[in-house]
């Protein structure tokens, strides 16, 4: 069974993914010169960067979600199909999908990378990552219902394990976390839930490299480190999870922390591509590409984003996963396919580092940009000016910002909803 797309004489472009890089290209790319069809698991594009406030119920999910068909409007020669990619198959020019085969003259993968548990296994059970708004969601409803049960519970170290909040990974997102989860045990919870002792409440970010935000500059780590202390948090560098049951965190020093939730946002592993040569392939999913973003040994096949590991310059090992490299590799990628058509040269990828962010809460952020690092107040407007200005939509950014302003002005978010579906009752015995 084939994919069901229409005909047409155009070259045809198969995008596998709609994150930063596939969106990227399939929003640059003429649509006069190129057949697009575009695949994802979801039929919307998620915005990665504020999922941990999905988590913490500062935002709705529709907030940080955008409809793919609702993009492309207008565009007719751009095809979406919610589908995942099963096998490539690069001697006939088709990928198999979940949806049937699928011909392609050009190839280009950009679906991404997920949670890599590092072959923790029971870790993957219990663990709860961040990789999607669902998942997003699925942590909201953890945390909410954590507490409604502390409240039933008379044994302090029953409550003390629901209570408790161990994050893992201290990136970007595990450092956001932990400060949203830190400032809503000051402000929200308390309120909330008045016959809980929050005080009880720990708040734990594990990190197995000796500092926070290890890719960002000594000055950034620092301080996100002392701001973090400050809003409460217990920061623990150096120290690696060995084990969780689901009740128990066991650290590899010895230590053991009793908790219910354990988020889990220690690294990412690049989403598998079955039907590459091996040699294309590295350890860690990533996939070798040249400096035109080219699969090695395959040239109408492209890897962008996350999924792709180019080697230039300090990036030897590949660019970092987040989302300017995959914007840009996109939108280079755009114009190279025409050049390809043309018969032209193909113009070199170049990764232009437009800097790195953290918010560890309100008025606390870090930002490092090239020419100049700075912290706290000031800090923390950029990171918002930034990431409102990279929502898709109008409506979003609205919405977003009328939330933040909310939450500011009131210490409040309104979103404290356990949202899940209604289990259905037994059928009735005869």
């Amino acid at each position: 069974m084939a994919v069901n797309i229409p005909e047409s004489p155009l070259p045809r472009v198969v995008i596998v993914g709609a994150g930063f890089a596939g969106l990227s290209l399939a929003r640059s790319i003429s649509d006069k010169l190129f057949q697009v069809v575009l695949l994802d698991k979801f039929n919307y594009h998620q915005f990665q960067p504020l999922f941990y406030q999905v988590a913490t119920a500062g935002l709705e999910p529709s907030a940080i979600s955008f409809p793919l068909r609702k993009i492309f409007h207008g565009r007719k020669n751009v095809h979406v199909r919610i589908a995942s990619m099963l096998e490539i198959q690069p001697e006939e020019n088709t990928i198999l999908t979940s949806l049937g085969a699928l011909h392609y003259d050009y190839l280009v993968l950009a679906h991404g990378a997920d949670t890599n548990y590092f072959g923790k296994e029971n870790i993957r059970k219990h663990a709860m990552p961040m990789k999607s708004v669902a998942e997003a969601l699925a942590l909201r409803n953890k945390l909410l219902e954590n507490f409604e049960k502390a409240l039933t519970l008379t044994d302090p170290q029953e409550r003390e394990a629901l209570l408790n909040v161990v994050v893992v990974g201290a990136g970007p997102t595990g450092v956001e976390v932990s400060g949203t989860l830190a400032e809503m045990k000051k402000t929200v919870l308390p309120k909330d839930y008045p016959e809980l002792n929050f005080q009880a409440m720990q708040i734990y970010l594990i990190e197995a490299s000796p500092k926070v935000l290890g890719p960002m500059s000594e000055q950034a780590s620092g301080k996100a480190k002392e701001f973090l202390e400050q809003l409460g948090v217990v920061v623990m560098t150096n120290t690696q999870v060995s084990d969780y049951d689901g009740k128990v965190v066991q650290l590899g020093n010895g230590q053991q922390l009793p908790t219910n939730t354990l988020v889990w946002a220690a690294g990412v592993r690049a989403n598998p591509s079955k039907g590459l040569p091996a040699s294309a392939n590295l350890p860690n999913g990533r996939i070798t590409v040249n400096e035109f973003n080219q699969v090695l040994g395959l040239e109408n096949i492209f890897a962008i984003g996350d999924i792709a590991s180019m080697s230039e310059g300090k990036w030897a090992k590949g660019h970092p996963q987040v989302a300017q490299p995959a914007i840009q590799q996109g939108a280079l990628l755009a114009k190279n396919l025409v050049r390809i058509e043309k018969k032209q040269s193909l113009k070199a990828f170049r990764y232009k580092d437009l800097g790195s962010m953290a918010t560890i809460g309100r008025n606390l952020a870090v930002v490092d940009l090239s020419f100049y690092k700075f912290q706290g107040f000031f800090a923390w407007l950029v990171w918002m000016f930034v990431h409102l200005m990279s929502i898709l939509g109008v409506k979003n950014r609205l919405l977003i910002f009328i939330n933040w302003c909310w939450n500011y002005v009131t210490y409040d978010q309104s979103l404290r909803l356990i949202m899940k579906p209604e289990e259905k009752d037994p059928p009735a015995s005869s």
